[in-house]
């Protein structure tokens, strides 16, 4: 569907930055709350796909692909 455009170091740090968001939302109220939640979903999200929207549009990527 999309092609990956995220390296595996890319993936990780968005992995445990994501975590790291939900968990930390856990000790807030209010819309913060929310907006913490929201992006640490889309960087989850975007960990498990190795795809990243923003990078698309920035021409921006970090998957270390070997071309023949």
């Amino acid at each position: 569907m999309f092609k990956t455009n995220e390296g595996v170091i890319d993936r990780i740090i968005r992995a445990i930055l994501g975590i790291g968001l939900i968990v930390g939302a856990l000790f807030l109220q209010g819309i913060l709350k929310i907006v913490l939640i929201i992006i640490g979903i889309i960087l989850l999200i975007t960990a498990i796909t190795g795809f990243c929207g923003l990078y698309v549009l920035f021409g921006i990527n970090t998957c270390s692909t070997k071309k023949k």
